[in-house]
């Protein structure tokens, strides 16, 4: 279910920087601030469950700022 948010989330972002690139970016650091608040209290964990558990939100976080970038990008290739 975290997955199909996540991609959801994803998706937002990537429409929003492509129509509204400027106004992207704060729910872009938003989403990015959550994410790496829910890492920081997967890695409290011992040993290597700590990098078990945060290993979700860090590559999400990434998913959610390449979504963000990626819109802005082709925004920018257009001829408009």
């Amino acid at each position: 279910m975290i997955v199909v948010g996540i991609v959801a989330v994803c998706v937002v972002l990537a429409v929003l920087a492509f129509f509204i690139p400027k106004l992207s970016r704060h729910p872009e650091r938003g989403t990015q601030r959550t994410l790496g608040l829910g890492s920081r209290a997967g890695s409290k964990a011992p040993g290597p469950l700590g990098r078990l558990f945060s290993k979700p939100f860090r590559s999400s976080s990434k998913a959610v700022g390449r979504s963000g970038s990626a819109g802005r990008r082709a925004r920018r290739h257009m001829p408009f």
